[in-house]
């Protein structure tokens, strides 16, 4: 009999219907204001609370700490239509706690760090950036150079941190830095650094490609002291636990660029069946026809990959799901960018302003090529499963 991860995959009724109500969530309360947002570079604050109040921030957090208790396929859904109504937006909302964030906290973090932030994640007063990226160190995470020693009953910190998301928002940073600075990999632990804590300076970073309305920063620790149970897990033991839950979290990535693809294919299909040119819609000529037709197809075939890479690891097939959620995030930030790039081609001229949204669909997906594992990485990744190691 075929496992669950064997069965041809069908969304459940549950399923449908939380794509349903964020679908509508983002029709009303996000496209509306996407533009706005995007052009201001502020930080989308009321509809992060209104996000919060239909359960959409976090919902990974378990139901006992005032969170959704989703799953891993259900939280790409959630990512998925979010992206659909605005990229920028949706990233706000879905990085107030990355899901490697969450996976890490739930599997690792003492019972007292998960009253103190769970709640306040769920209801979207609380935000807990993830720091691992450095001005020198991105891919080589074992050469990072951030560093905390213990002082007594303290870890004192000191290094920088680069590209954090919600780095000048949040409230606490689940620092990625180096306790045994010898050992490489298995010298990095996991801490919590409160980001009004002394010594913690955090500079917004505005001038980028896309996502404005997500905020991005760059955190510099200086001799910055936290009580020592503010570890998650043990010690010298970060790079494992995030190892675990970096499939959840690139899973995330690619539902993030399907969700844009789709936006950028939908908008595309409305444009084409009213931009006239020689008599007759554009819709109406092969070539467009044909474009169409692959985007949509390559929007499909990332959707598939991503939910099947979330079911495999819902169903508790982690080590065939860490080939899957990397395959995934290649695939699906690839073709993403092509959709988007095809979809401002369908726009012609009209697509290389900001008076139609297809402009801010290609600058916004293009960073899901780079985060979370670059796809030169994710290529590796794949490559080593395949080899067996």
């Amino acid at each position: 009999m075929a496992s669950q991860s064997d069965q041809q995959f069908m969304l459940s009724d549950e399923q449908e219907a939380i794509r349903t109500a964020v679908r509508e969530f983002g029709e009303e309360e996000i496209a509306p204001v996407a533009r706005e947002y995007d052009e201001s570079h502020e930080y989308p604050w009321d509809v992060v609370e209104k996000a919060a109040e239909a359960d959409l921030v976090g919902p990974m957090v378990p139901i006992e700490y005032g969170g959704a208790g989703m799953d891993v396929l259900e939280t790409a859904i959630v990512t998925e239509e979010l992206w659909r109504a605005d990229p920028g937006i949706g990233a706000a909302i879905d990085l107030m706690a990355f899901n490697s964030t969450l996976h890490v906290m739930k599997e690792y973090g003492t019972e007292e760090q998960k009253e103190e932030w769970f709640p306040g994640i769920a209801a979207g007063e609380k935000s807990i950036a993830i720091g691992i990226s450095e001005p020198a160190h991105g891919s080589d995470v074992a050469s990072i150079e951030t560093r905390a020693e213990k002082d007594g009953d303290e870890w004192v910190i000191n290094g920088n941190k680069m590209w954090i998301s919600n780095g000048s928002v949040g409230d606490a940073v689940l620092l990625v830095t180096k306790t045994d600075p010898d050992a490489g990999y298995d010298g990095i632990s996991t801490i919590l650094v409160p980001l009004d804590a002394d010594g913690v300076t955090t500079s917004k970073i505005d001038n980028k490609l896309g996502l404005h309305a997500s905020d991005t920063a760059e955190i510099v620790f200086d001799d910055v002291r936290v009580p020592a149970e503010n570890i998650v897990g043990e010690e010298n033991r970060g790079w494992q636990y995030f190892n675990e839950a970096m499939a959840p979290a690139r899973v995330q990535v690619a539902a993030q660029a399907v969700g844009a693809a789709q936006a950028a294919l939908d908008a595309a299909i409305e444009y084409a069946n009213e931009r006239e040119q020689f008599g007759q819609h554009i819709g109406d000529f092969q070539a467009i026809r044909h474009k169409l037709a692959e985007m949509a197809t390559n929007v499909e075939a990332a959707r598939s990959l991503t939910y099947r890479a979330a079911g495999l690891y819902d169903a508790g097939e982690v080590r065939l799901s860490e080939r899957f959620a990397s395959m995934a995030k290649l695939f699906a930030s690839d073709r993403g960018f092509e959709v988007a790039d095809e979809a401002v081609q369908v726009f012609g001229g009209a697509g290389y302003v900001t008076d139609h949204p297809v402009e801010r669909y290609l600058r916004d997906v293009r960073v899901t090529k780079i985060y979370e594992g670059t796809n030169e990485i994710q290529k590796e990744i794949i490559g080593g499963r395949l080899l067996g190691q």
